[in-house]
Order: structure tokens, then sequence, then C-alpha cells
């Protein structure tokens, strides 16, 4: 498959018109037409659904769409790293992460880049171990900041002192609200919204006594801010960790830590063997130079 045809159909699936995609490529429409089914007939599928008003994607033209992006995206990575200047380092670097406190390391490092770099730009990628990982392994990120129970010895990694802390997110007014602690017992009879990532690593099972199955999981979640929406909307409990929901005297929330207390380590990865752009090799220098300062 050419680049050239796969930029094609992404503009198509994005348009979802030949004609829009057509003048969006400054192209002509017969041509773009014929070009999208050649590559149907090369790949043996169909990949669009023509339509009288739209274009909509097949399932295997779903499948071709993710996949055509991170080509692009990792074709369009590769050729700007290679095109920085010897003498100006510039560039791109992209930094997967988990909703954590410790984004702050990686905010500081930014803040200490600029004033050196002030030609580099950062991409953030937010979403679970799984999502970070993957794209990781296939070059489309330079680093991850990984959470709690991830297999991390196939990468290169540096392990944060800080650690973030498990707890339960509720509403003020809820029954659990003034406790200090929350004990395994309290979680018998009420809804929780559980991260996807703590129930499939069983992250908690050992807290809760291998009896996660018992928990009443109404609904699950990667990213903690729509379960904060649902937790305010009085839906249930949320199971995550500290400092990511505003809980503050002005927020109908609070957030009580688990006791025995369950805490989360923390990990920068990049991939063994790793050969960084300029921007990338940089950024870890001077992440590298800011751990090894005494903490304020």
């Amino acid at each position: 498959m050419e680049l050239r045809v796969l930029r094609y159909f992404l503009t198509v699936a994005r348009e979802e018109s030949i004609t829009g995609a057509a003048k969006a490529l400054h192209v002509s429409q017969p041509t773009l037409s014929k070009q999208l089914m050649d590559l149907e007939k090369k790949l043996g599928q169909v990949l669009l659904i023509r339509g009288n008003r739209k274009i909509t994607l097949t399932e295997e033209g779903m499948l071709l769409r993710k996949r055509a992006q991170e080509i692009i995206d990792l074709v369009d990575k590769t050729e700007a790293e290679l095109h920085q200047s010897d003498e100006v380092i510039s560039g791109d670097v992209y930094i997967g992460c988990g909703e954590t406190d410790a984004m702050r390391l990686i905010a500081r490092t930014v803040k200490q880049m600029q004033m050196v770099y002030p030609y580099i730009r950062y991409h953030l990628f937010s979403g679970n171990a799984e999502d970070v990982t993957e794209r990781m392994d296939k070059g489309l990120l330079d680093f991850g900041v990984l959470i709690g129970a991830t297999e991390i010895d196939k990468y290169d990694y540096i392990s944060l002192s800080a650690v973030d802390t498990w707890g339960l997110l509720m509403r003020k007014d809820s029954m659990l609200a003034a406790s200090a602690h929350i004990k395994p017992e309290a979680l018998r009879d009420i809804p929780i919204i559980c991260s996807r990532q703590a129930l499939a690593c069983n992250e908690l099972s050992g807290w809760l006594g291998n009896n996660l199955e018992n928990l009443n999981v109404i609904a699950t979640y990667n990213l903690i801010y729509n379960a904060a929406l649902m937790v305010e909307e009085g839906v249930g409990y949320a199971l995550g960790l500290d400092k990511l929901v505003n809980t503050t005297e002005k927020s109908s929330l609070c957030f009580i830590p688990l006791e025995p207390r369950v805490e989360a380590h923390l990990h920068i990865v990049w991939k063994k063997h790793q050969v960084f752009s300029k921007a990338a090799g940089a950024f870890l220098k001077k992440l590298q130079e800011l751990l090894a300062l005494p903490s304020k």
C-alpha cells in the first residue's frame, strides 16, 4: 500500500464524501475514486459503502482507518526527526500517560526544557497502561508514564519515588463520607465504579482478600474524569487514585483512602534499545537531571 493512497483513504473517511475529499486533496474525483477502488481490489475487501448522501466505512474500512492513521503518524514522526537541524534542537516529543499527579514531574521537565530548547513541541496522549504501551510498542510514543501493576521488564525505565494512593471517590453527602478510611467490608453493599486496568490486573485483589468478584461493579472506566461525573450524579462510588479530582470545599466530592493503605508505584518507561530523536534525547537527559536534584 502506498502512503499517498492511505492518505487519500483517510481523507475520504474524514470528509465522508468523494467530492469533499477530492477538493481537500486537490485531485480529480475520477482519480480519487479509481485509487480507492484499486485499494479495495488489492486488499480483497470492501472498505467503503457509497451512499447517496455520504460515504461510510465497513468494519474492514474502520480497521484500515485505525491502522492507516498509525502508519501515517509514524511516518510523519520519523520524517520530522530526520529533518531536525544539527545546530538547533527542535522537533517533537511524544509522551503517553495515565492519570497521575506524577505528571507534574513531566510538566516541570517541559518547563525547564522550554528555557533551553524553545523549538521543541510536546504531544501528550492520555490512556491506561494498555493504551500507552500499545502505542509505545508501535513507535508512536517516545515515553510512557505507567501506574501500578504493569509489566515493565520489557522496557527501560526510571522508577519514581512518588506513589499514588488508592481510595474511594464519593459525594460529600454519602453515608461513608464521614469515614477516615475505607475498609474492604465497606464496599460489599454499595455500587462501585472501577478502573478497567485495576480489574484486569487484579491490583486490589490482595486488599479485598481475593474477593474482587464479590464487588457490585456497575461500571468501569479508563480515565477518572467521566467516572467522577457519574459519582456526582449519584450513580455510585469510584475506586481510583488520589489527587486527580477536585475535592476542595467548593466540590461536592470527597476522597477517602483505603485501609490498609494501597499504593500504586510509578514508572517512566521507554522501549529497550530505543534510538531517540535529538528532542527526545534532550528531554530524557533533562528529566534525569531533575530526578537527581533533592526534592523541595
